[in-house]
């Protein structure tokens, strides 16, 4: 275990993060006394991805990507007077 005063450890900090990957347990201390301890992030476990799960839990209709849609989903995109009103007027 390191001890070091706040001064080095602001002055030296990317080395002791280093040094706390490396394993070392490093102790930021103010005139003398321990105030602060670093230690390594413990490692998040890794999902893993399951290939098909959501199988029957989602409903896409037949026409989602029709003509008819997607003229729709254009129209409501568009901007209006009402709009204006507000948002103020539209981008350029």
């Amino acid at each position: 275990m390191k001890q070091v005063n706040i001064h080095e450890a602001k002055t030296h900090l990317s080395q002791l993060i280093a040094d706390v990957e490396g394993g070392e347990e490093v102790v930021i201390a103010r005139a003398g006394s321990p105030v602060v301890r670093l230690v390594r992030e413990a490692p998040k476990p890794k999902v893993l991805r399951e290939p098909g799960r959501l199988k029957g839990k989602m409903w896409v209709s037949d026409d989602w990507d029709s003509p008819e849609v997607n003229a729709e989903i254009a129209a409501m995109m568009e901007w209006s007077e009402s709009d204006d009103e507000l948002f103020g007027p539209p981008p350029k």
